[in-house]
């Protein structure tokens, strides 16, 4: 089986600012190309779940506007990991002292007070048991961070221990992968 990743595209939001759980728009025009350049190579009648974040249900709206066989569902568990207090602040103004906490019990610090990069981990899988069915493929539109959850789970990895694990690498804005699992 395949799930295929796709990032929603640029949000509309100052470059250098931590976002994750805040409910941004995404820039139009680009959420229009990453709809055209996704509809060309998802096979037919796939089922679709995205993050309830606008960024995200803007680009599975027009995903299906494209390609009215697939329809999608929101699945609020595919939302971005929550940071907290420090959502909507510079990631350069966040006090080393933070980061020194978070990367010092990476996986169950809750770095701004919300969630843990553990619990955020829980909740992909959660949605992995029951979207990764042998035979069916699925499309999950969402962000980096789920992206990169999930990338783990392909390899076997449920729990996290130290920031080293966990992956640099996620597809740009507005771009996708698919991962045989």
């Amino acid at each position: 089986m395949k799930l295929w990743l796709a990032r929603h595209a640029q949000p509309l939001i100052e470059s250098g600012v931590c976002y994750g759980a805040t409910d941004v728009a995404a820039d139009a025009l680009a959420t229009r190309n990453a709809a055209q350049t996704l509809a060309q190579v998802l096979p037919q009648g796939l089922a679709v779940l995205s993050s309830p974040l606008q960024r995200c249900t803007h680009l599975a709206r027009c995903l299906q506007n494209l390609r009215p066989d697939l329809a999608f569902t929101t699945e609020a568990r595919l939302a971005e990991m929550n940071f907290g207090c420090w959502e909507g602040q510079r990631w350069d103004a966040i006090p080393k002292a933070a980061f020194d906490c978070w990367t010092a019990d990476f996986a169950h610090h809750r770095f701004g007070g919300q969630e843990s990069v553990q619990e955020f981990m829980q909740r992909v899988a959660s949605v992995w048991m029951q979207a990764t069915q042998p035979g069916q493929d699925v499309v999950w539109i969402t962000h980096a961070g789920v992206i990169r959850a999930a990338t783990l789970l392909a390899q076997g990895v449920c729990q996290i221990e130290t920031a080293q694990q966990w992956p640099h690498d996620a597809p740009a804005l507005g771009g996708w992968v698919a991962l045989q699992v």
